[in-house]
């Protein structure tokens, strides 16, 4: 990834840069930390988070991005990480061991060893889109890098890291050349004073949807304004998967958003697909995507696009006696807090059950969950009572999980779980 007009340094980019440049005058004091011994535990462990309620001392105040010291007991060194005072998660751990410098190489080292895990996608001339920064999982807590062809965002999901931001980008910049960095962030990260989500913080700015090649489709992303940072890359091999099944067959793509997998079924040589979403601008998005990759098979049927409840579309087209030979079911989150998990589970069994009788006799059910509080054993026995309460019997199952962009470094980074159901 070598754009034209980007071969500068990554620091003079981010010098020019007005908002990053203010950015790195901020503060980033130390701060002597205690916590319980059960969020002692827990770090020593490699988990990534210390909650509000674990911290039992802190050596005076400090504001978002200063730097967390974690003690035990002993004055013993356990930890480092970085501080949110307005966040339930006060600390996210950075390192733990021994004593480590936190700065513009250590930014670099942990770059370094992203990029590194995802040496087979940037190698690839069909795709060019991918996570690039996991997060917790790659060892940078609470930030996330996504690649779309020459075009990098970065996703914060606190605000520690905007006093480090400029030194990151810096570092990124000088390991992956970009035209642009766009700046996203989560629904409860304030900007400070100059920032807003959505902005191009170093390069051209970007002011239309970016193109972008998935297994040699194109597809766009809303990377100013459209959900998480404009495209649901996690999903990648899924869809890779239900092209490879989809010849010939009619495809049902609920939660369709920007139409991943209605046009990888598309280009498998599906007969129809039909697109559900509540979104009538995701609707559009996957209506524009279809209409670039056109059909492979000869005979595919318009492709049908359908907004509203995917519950009560789903109801409706079950009543009108339609039938597919594939359903994907992919909703978002319905878990965000621990008290909602039982609640969504339920969602997931009413899904199942409304996909059932959309089904012909030898087709396939597809169905994912992204909460990361639902667990796989749980979501996968909701889907199979779901499916034990009719006369259809399984004949295959099988589960996937995340892509090589996407690691799981702890329990809570496993969101992502997908279940594959070949039924009678």
């Amino acid at each position: 990834m070598n754009p034209a007009g980007a071969t500068e340094h990554g620091a003079e980019l981010v010098r020019r840069s007005g908002a990053l440049a203010r950015l790195s005058s901020a503060s980033k004091r130390r701060l002597a930390v205690t916590v319980t011994k059960d969020g002692l535990r827990h770090v020593r462990h490699g988990h990534p988070w210390v909650w509000e309620q674990s911290v039992t001392s802190i050596s005076h105040e400090g504001a978002a991005g200063d730097l967390g010291v974690l003690f035990d007991d002993n004055r013993k060194f356990v930890a480092m990480g970085l501080y949110d005072p307005d966040s339930p998660i006060r600390f996210r751990i950075l390192h733990h061991g021994e004593p480590m410098a936190i700065d513009a190489d250590f930014w670099g080292r942990r770059l370094d060893e992203a990029i590194a895990r995802r040496t087979e996608l940037s190698a690839s001339t069909d795709t060019n889109a991918y996570r690039l920064v996991h997060g917790e999982n790659d060892g940078l807590p609470g930030l996330v890098v996504d690649r779309y062809d020459s075009v990098l965002v970065v996703k914060l999901d606190t605000a520690a890291w905007f006093p480090h931001l400029a030194a990151v980008v810096g570092q990124l910049l000088d390991r992956l050349p970009a035209t642009s960095v766009v700046l996203r962030l989560s629904r409860t990260v304030e900007a400070p004073s100059g920032l807003n989500d959505g902005d191009t913080i170093v390069g051209a700015r970007v002011v239309a949807p970016v193109l972008f090649l998935e297994h040699g489709l194109t597809f766009e992303a809303d990377v100013t304004h459209g959900q998480k940072t404009g495209h649901f890359l996690d999903q990648r091999d899924n869809r890779a998967r239900v092209a490879e099944l989809a010849n010939r067959a009619d495809v049902l793509d609920v939660f369709c958003c920007t139409g991943g997998f209605s046009v990888h079924a598309a280009a498998g040589g599906a007969r129809s697909v039909h697109s559900i979403d509540l979104s009538s601008q995701a609707v559009a998005t996957a209506q524009r995507n279809m209409q670039r990759n056109p059909p492979t098979n000869p005979t595919f049927a318009p492709h049908r696009a359908s907004t509203g409840d995917a519950f009560d579309v789903m109801a409706r087209s079950g009543q009108a006696g339609e039938k597919y030979d594939i359903v994907v079911i992919d909703p978002p989150s319905f878990a965000r807090r621990e008290v909602d998990v039982r609640q969504a589970l339920r969602a997931y069994g009413r899904l199942t059950a409304l996909a059932l009788p959309l089904i012909r006799r030898g087709g396939l059910l597809v169905q994912s969950s992204c909460s990361s509080r639902v667990t796989q054993d749980d979501f996968e026995s909701v889907v199979l009572d779901a499916v034990s309460g009719t006369p259809r019997l399984i004949r295959t199952k099988d589960r996937t999980t995340h892509g090589i962009d996407h690691p799981i470094g702890f329990a809570q980074g496993e969101y992502l779980k997908t279940i594959f159901l070949r039924l009678s």
